[in-house]
């Protein structure tokens, strides 16, 4: 499959997503927050270079929240318009990876839709707000109030990252939020709010599929004590946290997505 960037519609929303990929089965991609400043929009070859160990097993989708979301809209409601999607898009059942809210749309997912999730990677996510996710979004959010794109952009930095990663990533993120203003802050605001209302932690039991949890014992934007209730709550699943790592571990770990693609091949 070449590169795509498509817009999908279905009966209740319209969201971006890209595909690309040549293998037979196929795997969905759920990002995290930052899509409330950024969809997956124009991604598709850039994303087929960076995930292309993936590619080269599955047909890899990845979708963007929707391009209007209702005031008090939550992860459920999120995880319906990723089946819905699906539906429209002909994807019969997938491999999910979700990493940090995109993890919480693939909890919701499995729980709300379990004939259509194969196997799952829940990266840097919590089944409930913990104490330091609460912390974390409601700053992010006192940012969005102020409309401090650079705040937020440095203050993900800092908490993302660890020892001399963190410097770095922090000048590319001032880097980043200087060279561009996103057009509005609603839609970031749904999102942080959504995380802090989602709570699946009585629910986790309905998740039947086979599931890798991945955390970090330095987590400072969800904490790593989801990553491990996760683990506790679901029957199916494996736990491995990075140590000396944060929320950025998908970043500074060299074998995260090694470690993913190896267990949803369920090789």
């Amino acid at each position: 499959m070449l590169p795509v960037n498509g817009k999908v519609k279905t009966a209740s929303a319209e969201a971006d997503y890209i595909a690309f990929g040549s293998g037979d089965r196929d795997m969905i991609i759920l990002p995290g927050a930052g899509d409330g400043f950024k969809t997956v929009k124009g991604s598709a070859r850039p994303a087929s270079v960076m995930y292309r160990s993936f590619g080269n097993v599955f047909r890899v989708w990845s979708f963007s929240r929707r391009d209007d979301i209702p005031e008090g809209f939550g992860t459920d409601g999120m995880a319906d318009d990723v089946a819905d999607a699906m539906e429209v898009l002909g994807i019969e059942k997938a491999c999910v990876y979700g990493v940090s809210q995109g993890g919480m749309i693939a909890q919701q997912l499995a729980i709300r839709h379990p004939e259509k999730v194969e196997r799952m990677v829940l990266a840097v996510t919590s089944p409930g707000p913990s104490p330091v996710m609460q912390q974390s979004l409601k700053a992010w959010l006192a940012m969005a109030d102020r409309e401090d794109y650079k705040g937020i952009m440095e203050d993900t930095a800092e908490r993302s990252y660890t020892g001399p990663a963190r410097e770095r990533y922090k000048k590319i993120y001032a880097l980043a939020a200087g060279l561009s203003k996103p057009k509005g802050y609603e839609r970031f605001k749904a999102m942080c709010l959504s995380c802090i209302r989602h709570d699946v932690r009585d629910k986790l039991d309905r998740i039947s599929c086979p599931v890798l949890v991945i955390g970090a014992s330095e987590d400072a934007v969800v904490g790593p004590e989801g990553s491990r209730e996760l683990a506790e709550g679901i029957k199916e699943s494996t736990l491995y946290m990075y140590e000396g790592l944060s929320h950025g571990a998908y970043d500074q770990a060299r074998d995260f997505n090694k470690r993913v693609l190896e267990f949803l091949k369920g090789e």
